[in-house]
């Protein structure tokens, strides 16, 4: 360790540490603009500069590494007039339009010139001005304001891997500018504007609607993919305004993808469903929720008391907490096994596969820290933005490996060691092929898409486990923000919550549409009629939805429900994180699905439990292996990882019961394309394996 002072306080620090961490660490407090830990340093806005003993002049703290008995002065006089003259010079053509700008109550820039800033300036003449540009429909840009930090175009290189932002011209003219002119074609991501420490960049969604402070800020897990980013939503009047993670409270730091920050608009889409529907002479006609419940109770208890057939399709959105009162229901409730989901990864596969091995489900962190990285199956960038960050992040901070193996260009290809091209189903070769390069890593993460399963699953594990890497780690990727919390909760005909096998298997999802026999097919939070034709005509269709789907338009009757951003209740990542969801907003006469199927068993008399999210909770942590986890490390918005390896799954693999949605950055299913602002960028839908921008 190296010692040095500051401001008269002895510090220690790893050899290499740069001034400005040291002291961020000893608690001292050293301004920048332009220094953002973790991208590549600028030195660009002079803010930092710190007086250092022996030293003629003032030094940049952000670039400095500490030395042995160094001796740092943060708030000298020279420092504190430095940083004045520095503010004023940035303040020059500054618009000082704080009152209308968005960043107000927020903006680094202001924070200073209050901390620091001269009461009157020395430059009497007149601002140069250059009107503000439209990028993109969630993107805009103010040059006057912008003091070239040079955060921007980093965060976009660096960090996404996009490059679409540059500087061009030169002296008092120079400015920000896209790749392409005079728009950006890129993911949209609004990284950019968040890393602003000024209003140069603001939001397409956020600007001129309110202030930090007139704002609710509930933190909760995103809805779309399954990484499981953590979203900080900005709530007034109990609407959403805003979506960002600036307190980097979540798995994935500040990051995240375009849905995460801007998709947050489908809340008030006009085709909301704000009401129960029931058939009612042929059409879909408005109920009041006492009907509506009383109509599906009595059917639901006459068909069962014949012994008629039921089907229950359950969603990769809804929580938990839902999903396992959902099965719970279905084979407790109403007597039957047809309980099912559309699945997108083949974890039943790689958990029978892993038996007796611990420690062998990958993390999000997994994928900054392990040493080297297999990917294969799946364009990461385009379909799990988050773990592709890392993976990018784990590149540039510890020159990991990584290796692709893919149908086509993906983003990886840029800075991996080895990139090999396979058709969906054929990897294995390919991945065979890297033997001897993979068999020289120390440890090894393997991220596999939904190509990858059945037989070519246990095939990869048992290639990687001889090549006598001490530390292998896997992720099975899928689609959705629960799916993973579908398969442990035991959403399947043939696996009970904790992948426990039942007695009696019922009919998987694509066998329930087939079936001409079903009696009542109950649909939570899913569309199996977008793609399956349902058989059974006769059949009595309920549907818990948020929107009129083709499903739901099929329905003998609809139950509008709560998106998971109107509800609590906790939800388990493709990585098997377990956190949080906090309710946000509110749609009048929608209800969570957990309440709507409470209502149901009520109606019908059932014992089934108390149906509040803690209480389902608690029967979770007792019932679900890997679920009892420490209830203040979720309650605080952490998350924490849950393991169902518990030996071998006694179920043969239905490999063609894989149904991956192949979702781009800018689409989700049907949940999706009700984002207008989502559907409003040019880059919308965009394709995988495909070379971008």
């Amino acid at each position: 360790m190296v010692n040095l002072t500051i401001n008269g306080i002895a510090v220690q620090a790893p050899p290499g540490t740069l001034v400005i961490d040291a002291a961020k660490k000893a608690g001292i407090e050293i301004p920048a603009f332009c220094y953002y830990e973790g991208y590549s340093l600028q030195a660009a806005c002079r803010m930092c500069l710190v007086e250092v003993e022996k030293m003629p002049k003032l030094q940049t703290a952000c670039t400095l590494p500490v030395g042995e008995g160094m001796v740092v002065r943060t708030e000298a006089a020279a420092v504190v007039k430095a940083r004045k003259t520095t503010l004023e010079f940035l303040l020059t053509n500054h618009p000082l339009d704080c009152p209308v700008c968005d960043k107000g109550g927020e903006c680094e820039l202001q924070d200073m010139v209050f901390r620091y800033g001269a009461g009157e300036s020395r430059f009497t003449e007149l601002k140069h001005h250059v009107d503000e540009k439209q990028w993109s429909p969630v993107v805009f840009y103010d040059a006057p304001r912008c003091i070239l930090c040079y955060r921007c175009v980093r965060v976009c290189d660096e960090g996404m891997g996009v490059g679409a932002l540059g500087v061009v011209n030169r002296g008092v003219l120079s400015e920000i500018a896209p790749s392409h002119g005079d728009h950006l074609e890129c993911d949209e991501c609004g990284a950019c504007i968040d890393i602003c420490p000024v209003g140069a960049l603001t939001s397409g969604t956020y600007r001129y609607q309110t202030r930090p402070w007139e704002m609710q800020h509930v933190g909760t897990t995103c809805t779309f993919c399954a990484d499981g980013c953590k979203t900080t939503l900005g709530i007034r009047n109990e609407k959403i305004v805003r979506g960002n993670n600036r307190d980097q409270s979540g798995i994935n730091g500040e990051f995240l993808c375009v849905k995460g920050r801007y998709a947050f608009d489908f809340q008030e889409h006009p085709g909301r469903l704000t009401a129960p529907l029931m058939r009612i002479n042929g059409k879909l006609e408005e109920v009041s929720w006492s009907k509506a419940l009383a109509a599906v109770a009595a059917k639901f208890s006459e068909v069962k008391s014949r012994g008629g057939q039921f089907g229950v399709i359950g969603s990769t959105k809804t929580s938990n907490e839902e999903n396992f009162f959902l099965q719970k229901f279905a084979r407790q409730g109403l007597g039957t096994a047809n309980i099912d989901h559309r699945r997108s990864g083949d974890i039943v596969t790689l958990i029978d596969a892993l038996a007796g091995k611990t420690d062998a489900l990958g993390s999000v962190q997994d994928a900054y820290l392990m040493k080297a990285s297999l990917v294969v199956g799946t364009d990461l960038a385009q379909e799990h933005p988050l773990l592709a960050f890392q993976l990018r992040a784990n590149f540039r901070h510890h020159d990991s490996h990584t290796y692709t193996v893919a149908a086509g260009p993906v983003r990886e290809d840029s800075y991996s060691v080895a990139q090999v091209r396979a058709a969906a189903g054929e990897e294995m070769a390919g991945v065979e092929s890297l033997r001897d390069r993979l068999a020289k890593e120390p440890e090894l993460l393997v991220l596999f898409g939904a190509s990858v399963k059945g037989e070519a699953l246990r095939k990869l594990v048992a290639f990687v486990g001889s090549l006598g890497i001490a530390k292998v780690k896997y992720i099975c990727l899928m689609d959705y923000s629960n799916s993973r919390g579908a398969m442990d909760m035991g959403l399947l005909p043939d696996l009970g919550p904790g992948y426990k096998p039942v007695s009696a298997a019922g009919l998987a999802l694509p066998d329930m549409m087939a079936s001409t026999g079903l009696d009542v097919l109950w649909i939570v939070g899913a569309n199996p009629l977008a793609r399956h034709e349902l058989k059974s005509t006769g059949a009595f269709v309920v549907v818990q939805e948020m929107f009129l789907t083709e499903t739901a338009a099929r329905a003998d009757v609809v139950l509008p429900a709560s998106s998971a951003y109107e509800k609590g209740g906790t939800v388990t990542s493709g990585t098997g994180e377990v956190q949080r969801l906090h309710s946000a907003a509110k749609t009048m006469g929608a209800k969570p699905d957990l309440e709507i199927m409470g209502l149901i068993a009520k109606e019908m008399k059932l014992n089934l439990g108390i149906w509040a999210n803690a209480n389902v909770f608690e029967e979770i942590r007792r019932e679900v292996r890997g679920y009892n986890i420490p209830l203040p490390t979720i309650a605080t918005g952490q998350a924490v990882q849950t393991s169902p390896l518990n030996g071998r799954v006694a179920v043969a693999s239905r490999p063609d019961l894989i149904q991956p949605a192949g979702n781009t950055l800018f689409t989700s299913g049907s949940l999706g394309k009700y984002s207008k602002k989502l559907t409003s960028v040019m880059e919308y839908p965009g394709a995988l394996y495909k070379p971008q921008y």
